[in-house]
């Protein structure tokens, strides 16, 4: 399905030019967008500590047969008639990346929406990147920020994607590994067999993906009627419709359909979809995440110690 909007974008240098200097204008006010819903929705995402590979102690215990004699510790042993193990902590802090399409399509507002998808996807990706920041995970944006800790993370990404005069469509994800997650915020028109071959690498690594679907309200009631001429903004190839109405029933077809089998594809894989519409808040969304996210964390813990 190609990606259709009402006004065509610039092309080439020029277009992603403007469109980094219209993100870098929206990306202060949506960082305060993004931390008002942080701290309206969710008190704090707690870090997870339990016993592993650290620098911190954490406790001794008796040594079992088998294990490494350079993990004993000796001058507890020698207390009494038992072989003690020193067993450090382990912050269980993986990472998780995060994504937001940075395409001409993200553009899109109708005047059904309340705001951009592009402004939306942008919120939910500094929201979380606040969540997560907040409880000391390691967080990242690929093609942008490599992972990294730090109580600014939000603050931190907004920066660079204020910097960042161009973004990649679809960033090389081939250096995501297993045992981290990914969040990956966009609308997912291209066909299905396109977004699948981009994200088998995550398959193969054994990252989990969370795929968010932001929709603009019109792109799934198709509410135009009479003579419409429709632009894609990702080619700017025009299509005049004498009777737009027509098409409705085919479009809503295949929209829904692109969405049904993309989501079938993820659950297969083990991995989250929803969707998230600009003419409802970006707290349910943001809720919904912090759901997955947070039941794959106990998954990573056991997985990973």
């Amino acid at each position: 399905m190609a990606k259709v909007g009402e006004a065509q974008a610039p092309e080439g240098a020029r277009g992603a030019l403007a469109r980094g200097r219209a993100r870098a204008a929206l990306v202060p006010d949506l960082l305060v967008e993004a931390r008002r819903i942080v701290n309206t929705v969710i008190a704090g995402w707690h870090g997870r500590r339990k016993r592993g590979i650290g620098e911190n102690f954490w406790q001794f215990r008796p040594y079992v047969e088998g294990e490494s004699i350079a993990r004993i510790d000796w001058r507890r042993s020698a207390r009494d008639d038992h072989t003690y193990v020193r067993d450090r902590e382990w912050e269980a802090a993986h990472t998780v990346w995060l994504w937001a399409d940075p395409s001409p399509s993200m553009l899109y507002k109708s005047t059904a929406a309340v705001t951009s998808k592009q402004a939306r996807a942008l919120v939910l990706a500094l929201a979380l990147a606040e969540l997560l920041s907040r409880g000391g995970e390691r967080i990242a944006w690929p093609g942008l920020v490599d992972p990294f800790t730090a109580r600014d993370g939000a603050e931190r990404i907004a920066s660079r994607l204020i910097h960042a005069s161009d973004l990649p469509a679809k960033p090389d994800l081939a250096a995501i590994r297993r045992f981290s997650d990914i969040v990956l915020i966009g609308d997912f028109l291209d066909p299905v067999e396109q977004t699948a071959e981009w994200l088998d690498v995550l398959a193969r690594h054994g990252v989990r993906a969370h795929l968010l679907e932001v929709a603009d309200p019109a792109e799934e009631t198709f509410p135009y009627a009479g003579r419409t001429e429709f632009t894609d903004p990702e080619t700017g190839e025009k299509l005049t419709a004498g009777r737009a109405e027509t098409l409705a029933e085919d479009y809503r077809r295949l929209y829904l359909a692109r969405r049904e089998e993309l989501a079938a594809w993820c659950r297969r894989l083990g991995w989250s979809f929803t969707t998230n519409h600009t003419d409802r808040l970006a707290s349910e969304a943001l809720v919904r995440l912090h759901m997955v996210l947070s039941a794959d964390s106990s998954h990573v813990g056991r997985s990973a110690a």
